[in-house]
C-alpha cells in the first residue's frame, strides 16, 4: 500500500459530517424499527425489551451497509484510506515484537515493515490530532534511520507489501 498524501482540513470535515450524518441516521431507524416491530407484534402486557432491542440491531445494520456501499465512493477516499491504514497498523502491532527482533539481526523484510508503519503512523497521529505519541513515532523513526544509515540501506514506504507480514505470523 502506497502512502498517500490526504488534506487534513478535507478528511476531519468528511469524517465529523460522516460521524454525524451515521449516528443520527443510527438513532432515527432504530426509533422507526423499534416504535413498528411494537406495533405490528406486541401484545401490550409484557415488555417490548426484545423489539426495541431488534429494531436497534436493524437500524445498525441498515447503517453499516449503507456505509459499506458508499466507503469506495469519492467523498469517502480520505476516511477510508486512513481506515485501511488503521487496520494495517493492527496487524502490524500484533507482530511488532517479532518484527523489530528481526529488523535488529538486518532483516530487510523487516526494515521495510517498520519503514512503513511508522511514517503511516505518523501520518494517521497528525492527521487525528494524535499530539501525545507523536514524539515517540519520531523518535522510533530516528532509530530506524540510524539503523538504515549503519547499514547503508536504502528504503521507501512503497516498498511495503502486506504479504511481508506473512513471515512474522
Amino acid at each position: 500500500m502506497n502512502l498517500i498524501e490526504v488534506e487534513k482540513a478535507v478528511y476531519r470535515k468528511h469524517l465529523n459530517i460522516v460521524i454525524l450524518v451515521f449516528v443520527s441516521c443510527f438513532i432515527v431507524l432504530s426509533l422507526i424499527f423499534g416504535a413498528g416491530l411494537i406495533a405490528a407484534f406486541s401484545d401490550g402486557q409484557s415488555s417490548n425489551f426484545r423489539f426495541n432491542l431488534f429494531g436497534v440491531i436493524l437500524g445498525l445494520l441498515c447503517c453499516l451497509t449503507v456505509l459499506n456501499k458508499l466507503k469506495k465512493s469519492g467523498y469517502f477516499k480520505e476516511i477510508y484510506y486512513v481506515w485501511q491504514l488503521k487496520q494495517i497498523h493492527n496487524s502490524i502491532y500484533r507482530r511488532l515484537k517479532k518484527i523489530k527482533s528481526a529488523s535488529l539481526t538486518g532483516d530487510v523484510n523487516a526494515l521495510i515493515i517498520l519503514n512503513f508503519y511508522y511514517q503511516s503512523t505518523r501520518q494517521v497521529y497528525l492527521l487525528d490530532d494524535n499530539t501525545l505519541v507523536i514524539a515517540k513515532v519520531e523518535k522510533d523513526i530516528s532509530a530506524l534511520n540510524e539503523i538504515l544509515q549503519k547499514d547503508n540501506i536504502q528504503l521507501c514506504v512503497e516498498q511495503f507489501d502486506k504479504t511481508l507480514l506473512d513471515a512474522f505470523k
